[in-house]
């Protein structure tokens, strides 16, 4: 076990293996990586370094467990997850420090991300007694056609290091559910977060092999999830990362006409009008932008803010940003805390010098922190930039760091071609008080979720994904959901004479 930087209440949750079949073990190879607590840039732990020479086993475990987990009532499924929901909720606050050891953000986020999470397990707890098929009296006489929905089979599910706990919950919620088994891939930043909770699914009387967890390095996540995503026996891909990996996902997939689930990039568009309640607007934008550092998929990427309520809301947001405290997750005077790698500070710096080179003004911020005093781990300045252009980098990419750059429009046609003028289309954002407006805007933005006069709507009730290139399918909400992880099977039935 390793020696760790902080205390948990409960010490079995810490878990340095992978779980296959229902037991822990290490890679074929023996090999481990390294984990950085991104607050400080020092390994404080390591996992062993699953390969492609790990998937066969783990797939026939899956796919054997998966035999009779399929065949488990419905209700008796529920109870396992509500039982998982409890032990999680026991020990709420281990994960959270967890979490923010393995992907910095500070512990009051990573708690609040296990609220949020918890939404999932008890929702699909629920929906897994409300799977339905149907019954129907065709056109041809004599005949009953019938649909009954059944699990689809071994999941695997590769998931991002931003949101560790809730993007397993949401998914293996779902899948579970349903009657499937699952295998994660846990991103390389984050596998114990996702070892804890394979621990209490076990604890909850999940069978073995039900749930299982493959964490693997940054050098050989390519090979296995290709591998995972190739085995024959997989028959559902669900996928949360960025458009370019989703698209290679995908083309992996369609070679053996898998099942995907795709939740991929966003340039999420947030739009100002003058007529809006800029407090309103700006709180919600604060807590949208700046939560993690920025980096969630559905943040807000280009801010909108019309002609009229410009230079006021841009002093709103400043003062408020000037209150950020940035530093170590642990520490709870932290309101802000690092980025995750270190790869993103120089993505930021590179965002920030072009928006100076095309005529933006850095009005905050703008700066590395990393390697000042009192900055060891991977710290960027929140940074608001003004007189940002569609031309600038920051416009055409996912930003994933604080960076924040504030766009002026004049009128609403404007905001729209603007706002939809990316490939990508997960989350769009509005803030007006004008009725006709709103609903014009629900209508004409293009993008999968849309935030009416609010910022962050993801809830375990409300189906979660984008349209264009930030992917298909969609996470969480009634039924449509748990549908990602089964199939439909028609029969048909010729009735007797004597009927």
């Amino acid at each position: 076990m390793a020696n760790l930087p902080f205390k948990l209440n409960n010490p079995e949750l810490f878990r340095d293996k992978a779980l296959v079949g229902g037991n822990w073990i290490d890679s074929k190879t023996s090999k481990r990586f390294d984990v950085v607590d991104p607050g400080n840039g020092k390994v404080w732990a390591t996992a062993p370094d699953m390969g492609p020479d790990d998937v066969d086993d783990a797939l026939k475990a899956s796919h054997a467990a998966f035999q009779d987990y399929r065949k488990v009532n419905p209700r008796t499924r529920a109870q396992w997850l509500l039982k998982w929901d409890q032990l999680i909720r026991e020990n709420r606050d281990d994960l959270a420090q967890i979490v923010t050891y393995e992907c910095g953000k500070p512990i009051f986020e990573s708690q609040g991300e296990l609220d949020y999470a918890l939404g999932f397990t008890w929702w699909f707890a629920g929906e897994a007694e409300r799977v339905q098929g149907t019954m129907q009296v065709p056109a041809a006489p004599g005949r009953r056609v019938f649909t009954v929905k059944q699990p689809i089979g071994v999941a695997v599910a590769l998931v991002p290091w931003n949101f560790p706990i809730a993007m397993i919950l949401r998914k293996a919620g779902a899948a579970l559910a349903a009657g499937c088994t699952m295998i994660v891939k846990p991103s390389p930043e984050t596998p114990f977060s996702v070892g804890a909770l394979a621990y209490l699914a076990e604890k909850a009387g999940f069978p073995k092999g039900v749930f299982s967890v493959m964490p693997t390095s940054l050098e050989t996540t390519p090979a296995l999830s290709e591998s995972l995503c190739r085995h024959p026996l997989t028959k559902k891909v669900t996928f949360t990362g960025s458009t370019r990996v989703g698209k290679l996902v995908a083309k992996i997939c369609s070679d053996g006409l898998k099942k995907c689930t795709l939740e991929l990039g966003g340039n999420c568009p947030f739009l100002v009008f003058d007529d809006a309640d800029l407090e309103q607007a700006a709180t919600q934008l604060m807590a949208l932008k700046w939560r993690h550092a920025g980096q969630a998929c559905i943040t807000a990427n280009r801010v909108y803010v019309q002609k009229g309520v410009y230079e006021k809301f841009t002093q709103i947001l400043s003062a408020k940003t000037k209150e950020l405290v940035v530093g170590h997750g642990a520490d709870k005077k932290t309101t802000m805390g690092p980025v995750t790698t270190d790869r993103s500070l120089d993505k930021a710096a590179a965002q920030v010098e072009d928006a100076q080179k095309n005529g933006g003004k850095v009005l905050l911020g703008g700066k590395k922190l990393h390697g000042t005093p009192g900055y060891d781990g991977y710290f960027f300045e929140p940074t608001v930039i003004t007189g940002a252009k569609d031309s600038m980098l920051i416009a055409r990419e996912e930003t994933f760091a604080p960076v924040m750059a504030l766009f002026e429009f004049d009128t609403e046609e404007e905001a729209v071609q603007r706002a939809n003028d990316t490939s990508m289309g997960l989350a769009s954002y509005f803030f007006t008080k004008n009725v006709d407006r709103t609903w014009r805007l629900l209508e004409n933005l293009e993008a999968g979720m849309i935030g009416m006069n609010t910022g962050n709507s993801s809830a375990a009730e409300s189906p979660f994904g984008g349209i264009k290139e930030s992917g298909y399918g969609k996470e969480s909400g009634k039924d449509v959901a748990i549908q990602e992880y089964m199939i439909t099977k028609t029969g048909t039935l010729t009735l007797s004479d004597h009927y």
